[in-house]
């Protein structure tokens, strides 16, 4: 945040949220719907967990903030 990423993702349309068990139980503000893609740092994924059709791919915290700053996945090691 001392370096204004945060604002950076906002700008972007990034929803951030608290760390909870909101995804598994898809109590969440970003249920995916046909067609959405999310990178998660969570440790589960299966089919309908966070809404239908759309792309979850679980990866570490690093590649997440690279991905969310480059728009694509990103190996974090090369930022």
């Amino acid at each position: 945040m001392r370096e204004g990423l945060y604002n950076t993702f906002i700008e972007a349309g990034a929803i951030v949220t608290n760390p909870s068990c909101a995804l598994c139980t898809i109590g969440h503000p970003g249920v995916l719907a046909e067609g959405d893609v999310t990178m998660s740092t969570s440790n589960r994924n299966f089919p309908g967990k966070i809404g239908k059709g759309g792309e979850i791919y679980l990866c570490s915290p690093p590649t997440a903030a690279a991905s969310a700053l480059y728009g694509e996945i990103t190996d974090p090691r090369g930022v």
